[in-house]
């Protein structure tokens, strides 16, 4: 018999990386961060350092085998291991932490916190996000830097629903993803996607369907948010590096700790 796990639509999501979605993450990813962005921040601004949202270790553990004294943080524990088991595969040594951005509380300040893409966007809400500055601030050295990437998600084109891609897992079976529909709210700044995720091996299929949301933050918005936690904007770039229109769609910040 076929066995469905559709789950609610209000999973939490701090705990959307978990089960079938954690191990479908690396297979089916398209994209993984340059590690030598975020190791050129980090020898510019110092370390320790903290990267928020580590997931499975891209780029946290190409930048230990830099040598570089950095940590990461994930809200997601299946994600956590995921990554020791990377990192005692290729032989580096990695301190990782299960704590949710908007609730960080480490023994260690760091000269540096940064997020290698635009985690950030998956903090549901403005308040949520302040939570998460507040945090960002108190683990900073006096004068340390933050880099955190935001982006402004566009809709989905009709055609893209339903369309599924495909990958094989470590034990040989089939995983399958799909993005089943998207809702978007201008005035809440939110656009959420339900995504489908399954596995066919051996046994009974198993399929989990997860909400995905996405918050979005005017430039000015954001600013105003970083200043409240003590966050001074030194600039606004796009992905060249280059100074960021006020209305572009990837900006990334570089904050101080006032």
């Amino acid at each position: 018999m076929r066995k469905r796990l559709l789950e609610q639509q209000h999973t939490d999501p701090a705990d959307f990386y978990t089960g079938i979605v954690a191990e479908s993450y690396a297979p089916l990813k398209s994209f993984s961060p340059d590690p030598e962005i975020y190791a050129a921040f980090l020898h510019e601004a110092g370390t320790p350092a903290l990267e928020l949202g580590c997931g499975d270790g891209d780029p946290l553990l190409a930048l230990r085998l830099h040598g570089l004294d950095v940590e990461g943080v994930d809200s997601s524990a299946d994600m956590l291991e995921r990554c020791r088991r990377r990192a005692d595969a290729e032989g580096v040594s990695v301190t990782v932490h299960h704590q949710r951005m908007e609730a960080l509380s480490l023994p260690r300040r760091f000269r540096a916190v940064f997020l290698a893409g635009p985690t950030f966007n998956l903090l549901p809400d403005d308040g949520t996000a302040a939570a998460a500055l507040h945090g960002i601030r108190r683990h900073l050295t006096d004068g340390g830097s933050a880099l955190i990437p935001l982006h402004i998600p566009s809709p989905t084109p009709a055609e893209n629903l339903g369309r599924v891609r495909t990958a094989v897992a470590d034990d040989g079976a089939e995983l399958r993803f799909s993005l089943v529909s998207e809702k978007r709210d201008e005035t809440l700044r939110t656009q959420t996607a339900l995504l489908r995720y399954e596995r066919h091996g051996a046994g009974a299929p198993t399929v989990v369907e997860r909400p995905w949301p996405l918050h979005w933050y005017p430039r000015s918005v954001f600013e105003e948010l970083a200043a409240a936690a003590g966050l001074t904007t030194v600039s606004v770039t796009d992905p060249d590096g280059d100074a960021a229109a006020d209305d572009a769609a990837y900006m990334v910040f570089r904050l101080r700790a006032a």
